[in-house]
């Protein structure tokens, strides 16, 4: 983990409702159009008065009610493709300054004005990313570069608005960052001991608990089935 300031700045509120766009030879519809907004905005624990998303089966609920990105990303994606990209444009509601996957952890709680909220997850970035900008490879880069940004629970409702701080007001105690999730779900998938360590974090949201306990479980039976093949030799 690296040292980091225990506050940032919510530089850019991006919201948006879902918006069809298309897909091959057919219309979707996708909230990942997202603009930065000058309002105060409602936080529920179900998201942002004003946002939305149109696959409700992969994105929103509870541990995905707000998606989070960092200020510091936007540098390296710039340079990569030559271009500018504004805030709001990974699809997230809250562009952060100062912190990145690696300050952040499962769990931590942060204060932001008159709202609580939690780290949750690391965000998957889906092909929908790459539609919005005609770069079909942007969401496989985002993932191996371990640059995806997260996702905030709400644990308590109130107003927000950029330009509002956010402190940490509690560290979670397995210390288990962002980028170190990362890790054990997309690049060392076979980690037995990251996988416990991680699903050893209960707030970590439910769908990582579900993709992360299948795959222990094919690991260990894996594992015990060579062990009889040895066995056997």
């Amino acid at each position: 983990m690296t040292q980091q300031t225990g506050s940032a700045r919510l530089l850019s509120l991006n919201v948006g409702e879902p918006v069809a766009i298309a897909h091959g030879s057919k219309q979707i519809q996708s909230g990942i159009f997202k603009s930065p907004s000058s309002s105060a905005h409602r936080l529920s624990i179900t998201g942002i008065q004003g946002d939305g998303q149109g696959d409700l089966i992969n994105h929103g609920g509870p541990d995905k009610a707000v998606c989070v990105y960092f200020e510091q990303r936007y540098d390296y994606w710039n340079e990569q493709f030559d271009q500018s990209f504004a805030f709001g444009a990974f699809g997230e509601n809250f562009t952060l300054s100062e912190w990145t996957e690696d300050d952040l952890c499962i769990g931590d709680i942060i204060h932001a004005g008159d709202i609580i909220v939690q780290v949750s997850q690391p965000r998957q970035p889906c092909y929908k990313l790459g539609l919005r900008h005609s770069l079909p490879e942007l969401p496989v880069r985002v993932q191996q570069q371990g640059f995806t940004g997260f996702y905030f629970r709400v644990l308590q409702e109130g107003t927000i608005a950029a330009g509002t701080p956010f402190i940490i007001a509690s560290r979670h105690q397995a210390r288990i960052t962002i980028a170190e999730a990362n890790r054990v779900m997309y690049k060392n998938k076979d980690d037995i001991e990251g996988i416990r360590k991680l699903l050893a974090v209960k707030e970590l949201a439910a769908s990582w608990q579900d993709q992360l306990g299948a795959r222990l479980e094919k690991l260990l039976q894996d594992k015990q089935g060579d062990g009889k093949q040895h066995e056997q030799h």
